[in-house]
């Protein structure tokens, strides 16, 4: 079985950094594509940023492009989401979650191409 488990969140001010981690257990994690996705309250859950099974490739949503960085360490069975330049419409719930199919260089941004996700870590930026 795997499971995910986030950690990293917190509140900070605008302008500052975090560094989320996601730890998977179970087999098998380096063959798949990683994501992490955000949900503020009220909306819908999206897409922030996503890597290939082994790092070759990731993709992120433009609103975080250039502040965020999403890295993994498969001998950790650990992804990374490292936040730059925090903005208040930063503020969510952020989870990470763990492809469908093994391998490939797609990386998927709709939640039902993931089959694993974490419970979530808070993020809070304060203006």
């Amino acid at each position: 079985q795997v499971q995910l488990v986030e950690s990293g969140g917190g509140l900070v001010q605008a302008g500052g950094s975090l560094r989320l981690s996601c730890a998977a257990s179970g087999r098998d994690f380096s063959n798949y594509a990683m994501a992490w996705f955000r949900q503020a309250p009220g909306k819908e859950r999206e897409f922030v940023g996503g890597i290939t099974w082994n790092g070759g490739n990731t993709y992120y949503a433009d609103s975080v492009k250039g502040r965020f960085t999403i890295s993994r360490d498969n001998t950790k069975n650990t992804v990374y989401l490292q936040m730059n330049s925090l903005k208040p419409e930063d503020t969510a719930d952020y989870y990470c979650a763990r492809g469908r199919f093994p391998w490939g260089g797609r990386i998927a941004t709709r939640t039902d191409e993931y089959s694993y996700w974490g419970q979530g870590t808070q993020v809070t930026v304060s203006s």
